[in-house]
């Protein structure tokens, strides 16, 4: 079968040939339809990821859309190695999968699985928010961050504030529905000040996107500023912004913050296949939107490392 192959973990990926996957019991053949070149995909074919445990060659693709030998289209993630989503054909456990709505359009379905699912079971999981609350995004510019905006919105948040790096897309994220936009610099001083009066009118949960400088400075002016009555659920998603922060521990002591993750591993696999349910079933209410860039497979190698921070990449096989 015809595949993106990974043949040394810090090159992208080439067009080849693979061999062809045979399932065993418990387990799916899947003809795939698209699969979108997301940050965790990246991240575990060039073992940067804390979950990658591939060794090559292998298919890379953490998740992708296709159909069954019975024509079922289905929505599947972890496929078993080397076998990934990125190939004509993948190996999928039956635990994995889930039908998908008819009305959603496979390529729309692999751009928005994996983000919408961060924001989704962040949410609703993790933070157990509750209609009418405060979220604050960190880090609302990408792909994922401007999903998030749109799930809070539909979720019945009060009040979005978001951050992001360029003010060129504070008319967008208000379209989509923040309520207050806020730069981001690597001032770290200038950023905390910035944070701190949000912080004083109170925020319920946080959605954190980057980790890094931004969000030290958004745990001290929590810290410092919120009202004790209001505790702060704070739910890491992603680290763009740095792996690893100063994180002082009187933080933790002196404030109501409450910090937890949400991502493989803090939630469970069928947890976030719920999540990824519930984004696809509510996607028409909802009106969500997602841009996309379509790229066929055999174009993989020139695609993989292509910066597009407003559209998400999607292979088409």
């Amino acid at each position: 079968m015809k595949a993106a192959v990974i043949v040394q973990k810090d090159l992208a990926p080439i067009y080849g040939d693979f061999k062809d996957p045979i399932p065993d019991h418990g387990q799916y053949i899947v003809r795939v339809q698209a699969s979108s070149i997301s940050q965790i995909t990246k991240a575990r074919a060039s073992a940067t990821h804390y979950s990658s445990d591939n060794e090559v060659p292998f298919v890379p693709g953490f998740d992708g859309v296709g159909t069954l030998e019975d024509g079922s289209r289905v929505y599947f993630l972890l496929p078993i190695n080397p076998f990934g989503a990125m190939a004509e054909f993948c190996l999928v456990d039956k635990k994995r999968c889930i039908l998908i709505p008819q009305a959603i359009e496979v390529d729309m379905v692999a751009a928005m699985a994996i983000p919408g699912m961060s924001s989704w079971a962040a949410l609703v999981e993790q933070a157990q928010m509750i209609a009418g609350e405060t979220v604050f995004i960190n880090g609302a510019g990408g792909i994922s961050g401007r999903l998030a905006i749109q799930i809070a919105k539909y979720l019945g948040a009060k009040t979005i504030i978001a951050t992001a790096r360029r003010s060129s897309s504070f008319d967008e994220l208000h379209e989509l529905g923040a309520d207050q936009c806020l730069l981001l610099t690597d001032d770290s001083h200038a950023m905390e000040d910035t944070f701190k009066s949000v912080c004083k009118q109170g925020v319920n949960i946080v959605l954190d996107y980057l980790w890094g400088p931004s969000a030290l400075s958004l745990v001290n002016a929590i810290a410092k500023n919120s009202p004790q009555e209001i505790p702060v659920r704070y739910v890491q998603i992603g680290s763009i912004g740095g792996a690893t922060i100063p994180f002082p521990a009187s933080v933790l002591r002196s404030s109501g913050l409450k910090l937890m993750g949400s991502g493989l591993g803090s939630l469970s696999i069928q947890t976030m296949l719920d999540s990824v349910s519930q984004v696809l079933i509510n996607t028409p209410a909802a009106g969500l939107k997602i841009n996309i860039q379509q790229i066929p497979l055999a174009q993989v190698q020139t695609a993989w490392n292509m910066t597009n921070a407003d559209a998400r990449t999607v292979l088409m096989i």
